[in-house]
């Protein structure tokens, strides 16, 4: 099964968390997701970090834990078959760009998801940053209008890199 990194700034709002997760499971059934917000075991550590009142050291601790958490997402996507961004927003979410950028420049498939109706291309031609259409459009990948429609996408892929293995083991 393929695996994809789901870049998305989800799980920063508590009113986003459910949508990120019931977008995880409904991919689940067709590819292996990782989503960096799963993974939690440095959160205590912010917890605790963010209380201190010696700010020196306070922001010194966090920034070797955002080096951490950096690395870790680098690794997932170096690791991952492609990459399904979220680009909802005003505009796209700056990780998420970044990120979006360093899957192509590995050579990623990629597939948006942008289902807010607000403008945030940098003309009426662009759905987004026309930048970050480009890298999901060279990737080889497409940007859904709707989680249902990018489903649908992915269990395509999943079907014919199914049976692009099924074919090469013959």
């Amino acid at each position: 099964m393929k695996n994809f990194y789901l870049a998305s700034p989800l799980g920063f709002a508590a009113s986003t968390v459910p949508f990120m997760n019931d977008l995880a499971e409904r991919l689940r059934k067709h590819i292996e997701v990782c989503n960096p917000w799963d993974d939690t075991s440095l959160d205590h550590l912010y917890r605790r970090y963010a209380r201190k009142e010696k700010v020196y050291w306070r922001d010194t601790e966090m920034a070797r834990l955002n080096r951490q958490v950096g690395e870790r997402n680098q690794k997932a996507i170096d690791n991952a078959d492609g990459m399904i961004a979220v680009l909802d927003g005003a505009d796209v979410d700056s990780g998420t760009a970044a990120e979006v950028g360093y899957a192509f420049a590995r050579e990623k498939l990629i597939f948006g998801l942008r289902t807010d109706f607000r403008l945030a291309g940098d003309n009426p031609g662009a759905i987004v940053n026309l930048q970050v259409e480009h890298f999901i459009l060279e990737s080889g990948g497409e940007i859904a209008l709707s989680t249902d429609y990018l489903v649908k996408l992915i269990n395509e892929y999943a079907g014919m890199a199914e049976a692009i293995a099924r074919s090469s083991d013959s």
